[in-house]
């Protein structure tokens, strides 16, 4: 039998020889069983399960994170990359201003005024280093080395704000120059006339500082810092950074407040320029110089760390700190710069998007003359705590106004300009309308009126009885003392016999456009009237009987266009009243002055004429006079109509109005009134004393000049040669029937006048 082959059923493996003996083998240990014992921990236990948690958490935080990440960056470089394609080249967003700017000149060429905002283009090279300087120290000290966002720079504002009380974004932001410019550029966005009431609210959200604007703000930051060098960036910041003062931009500021170009500033006042930039409106130099040097110290001591400055630099400019030019210094003219805003144009003016210069007829020197002497009446005579306001109109007799104080307050403007704004009962002053009436319809300053009791009737059943301020009659006087003396009942006598409506359309042709009352009380300046409106009035008065439009303007140009696009806004108008008349009148008003209600007024040697005005409940006084050279108006009262205690037109108004008028009369001659012609025909000097005297303007060798002034002088000498006539009104005449004004004398000078004038051109 043979044996079996291959692989025994079962073994697996083939067959081989076994070496070891079973004597060698080792037996197989056997295997422990664990038992499960409930009361022993398991290995690592709550730690385990703790750690497995911490474990499983950061893995879900951090792929989380990563994918947040991811997504962030993706939106970020999206938003940068369109951000990028639409910003314009640098130079494209130097001027960001919504609307221009107003300078104004003085009749001399001077600046003296800015509305608006200034601006004025600046490129790298025309920028002081040193100013460069101050800015990057006071606003971004790592603004060369950052890539538009600076965390440190952020995490140091929330310090800040949260060791303040306040919130993490509130007050301090962090920002660097480029979110700062971010932030000026409105984000790329553009004015929303559905969104926003006007610019003003459009450029108030532009510079909010919400949480998604900021937010924002990072990928237009960076596109900034990919599109331009940090060169362009800063050039746009310091270009359409506000100033104050209205100044837009280093350039502007810089003219503005030290008159001369940004690459000319010294350490001093760039620190002080680029202190401006936390708050342009409170450190401004025009608005508190004390103040803005301070915030400038601050500046210099910053500068000095980054080191920019040395130690010694820094005490230097310190020891000397940076002062305002002489035109800001002295900020004159704000009442008048706001006057000729208003009254001009708004395209060309208040609403221009150009920028405008506007040649005026203002001067600094009467300016700074008016304001020192109101000043110092009120010191001297008024009390501290007096909450009474006054107001100035200087003019030239042709309506030209040279300066004007629109209130105490001399150093500011935009406020309430009393000159020109307010509208106050004209009492007394008033009156020179009603005497130019009669003096026009052929009365004389020596005919003669009643100043005794008097009641008119008035419509309905009503009555009424005017009463002298001395609460005392002084029988017949002449038109002369009745004017004189600011008499009532005799002023209303008169205009009762002129005629209302004569008086009225005198008043309106001489300037005062305010509307007037046909009551009797017209005659004692009941209707209200602005100042300039009764300044320009007299000023008709003063240069003959010829209204004038008061005016400031004298030409109005584009920048960089020589060709105005608007001339001068007033001046010589129509005639109201003859020359004769006029010059009889200023001589009454010069009694005034001499021997009336207003002596106060008084200039010594220098003949001057005027009239002072009081309203009957004493809320109003007036003053308004001229010499030859000037027409001056002052009001004083107060803005809640409360009465003046003792103050009189001839009180501290003639008081004030002869303070200005000695100031700016200094070194001037003294002439004497006349009223003058605008054709040149003639010259009353009213030096008379009865009334005007007519001599010849012009070369004394014309014949037609010659002939004309003897037969005025010899018309003058027979028409004072007459007896006075007595005025009475019509309501009081019983008898015979009223003499008519200008029926005998007046008519005989005409007659006379035509027969030489006609003898004269026969001759020629």
């Amino acid at each position: 039998m043979t044996k079996p082959t291959g692989t025994p059923k079962g073994t697996g493996r083939r067959p081989v020889a076994e070496k070891r003996s079973f004597s060698d083998e080792t037996p197989e240990k056997p295997r422990k069983v664990r038992r499960h014992n409930p009361r022993a921990p398991r290995r690592g236990g709550i730690l385990g399960w703790f750690a497995a948690l911490v474990v499983l958490v950061w893995r879900i935080i951090w792929g989380s994170l990563w994918r947040l990440a991811m997504v962030v960056g993706l939106i970020i470089g999206s938003a940068t990359a369109y951000f990028y394609a639409t910003l314009p080249e640098a130079e494209d967003l130097f001027d960001g201003r919504a609307r221009g700017s107003v300078t104004m000149l003085d009749r001399d060429g001077r600046v003296f005024a800015w509305r608006g905002e200034t601006y004025g283009a600046v490129t790298a090279d025309q920028i002081a280093p040193v100013l460069k300087e101050a800015v990057i120290a006071t606003e971004d000290r790592r603004f060369y080395s950052h890539l538009g966002i600076s965390p440190r720079g952020i995490a140091s504002a929330i310090r800040i704000n949260l060791a303040a009380g306040r919130g993490p974004l509130e007050g301090h932001g962090g920002s660097t120059i480029t979110q700062q410019v971010a932030k000026l550029l409105c984000l790329g966005e553009t004015f929303d006339p559905t969104r926003f009431a006007n610019e003003a609210e459009f450029e108030a959200d532009c510079r909010s500082g919400g949480v998604w604007r900021k937010i924002k703000e990072v990928p237009y930051a960076f596109a900034m810092e990919a599109k331009y060098s940090k060169e362009d960036i800063l050039n746009i910041y310091m270009n359409r950074s506000y100033l104050g003062a209205g100044a837009r931009g280093f350039e502007a500021a810089s003219q503005r407040y030290f008159n001369k170009p940004a690459s000319q500033v010294n350490a001093a006042e760039a620190a002080m320029l680029a202190g401006l930039l936390r708050a342009p409106s409170y450190y401004a130099p025009t608005a508190n110089l004390a103040r803005s040097q301070a915030r400038a110290s601050v500046i210099l001591g910053l500068m000095q760390e980054e080191g920019y400055l040395t130690a010694e630099e820094v005490a230097h400019y310190r020891a000397n700190p940076a002062t305002l030019s002489q035109a800001a210094s002295a900020r004159a003219g704000g009442a008048f710069a706001d006057w000729v805003m208003e009254s001009g144009p708004g395209f060309l003016t208040s609403e221009t998007t150009e920028d405008v210069t506007i040649t005026t007829t203002f001067d600094q020197r009467i300016q700074r003359a008016a304001e020192r002497a109101m000043q110092r009446v009120f010191d001297e005579k008024v009390r501290d705590d007096s909450g009474a306001q006054a107001a100035v109109v200087v003019m030239s007799a042709d309506g030209a106004v040279r300066a004007m104080i629109g209130g105490r307050d001399t150093r500011s403007h935009g406020t309430f300009n009393r000159a020109t704004q307010a509208k106050r009962q004209t009492g007394s002053s008033f009156k020179p309308f009603v005497y130019a009436a009669a003096l026009e319809v052929g009365y004389s300053p020596n005919d003669t009126v009643q100043d005794a009791p008097l009641t008119i009737r008035l419509p309905g059943g009503r009555s009424w009885s005017p009463q002298n301020y001395s609460r005392n009659f002084r029988g017949t006087v002449t038109l002369t003392q009745s004017l004189a003396q600011s008499l009532n009942t005799s002023t209303i006598r008169l205009q009762e016999a002129v005629g209302r409506d004569r008086v009225r359309q005198i008043a309106h042709d001489f300037g005062i456009v305010s509307n007037l009352t046909t009551s009797p009380s017209l005659g004692l300046g009941a209707s209200e009237a602005t100042l300039l409106e009764l300044t320009g009035a007299y000023a008709g008065i003063r240069n003959g009987g010829t209204s004038v439009a008061p005016y400031g303007v004298v030409s109005l140009t584009m920048r960089g266009d020589d060709r105005p696009l608007m001339g001068q806004t007033g001046g010589y108008g129509q005639r109201v009243i003859s020359q004769r008349a006029a010059g009889q009148l200023i001589y009454m008003m010069q009694q005034v002055i001499s021997s009336g209600t207003g002596t106060r007024a008084k200039l010594g040697s220098r003949p001057v004429a005027g009239k002072t005005g009081t309203t009957s409940s004493y809320r109003d006084a007036w003053f308004v006079g001229f010499t030859e050279q000037y027409v001056t108006g002052v009001w004083m009262g107060y803005d809640d109509n409360t009465p003046l205690q003792g103050v009189t037109g001839g009180g501290l108004p003639a008081e004030i109005w002869q303070a200005v008028m000695a100031e700016i009369h200094e070194g001037l001659p003294e002439l004497p009134v006349s009223t003058v012609s605008p054709d040149g025909s003639g010259i009353v000097l009213s030096q008379s004393e009865t009334a005007g005297r007519v001599v010849t303007y012009g070369s004394a060798d014309d014949p037609l000049a010659a002939a004309l002034a003897d037969v005025m002088n010899t018309i003058e000498a027979q028409r004072t040669g007459q007896a006075p006539r007595e005025i009475v009104a019509p309501t009081e005449i019983t008898g015979a029937a009223p003499q008519t004004p200008g029926s005998t004398s007046a008519a005989d000078s005409e007659d006379a006048l035509t027969r030489a004038l006609q003898d004269i051109i026969g001759s020629n």
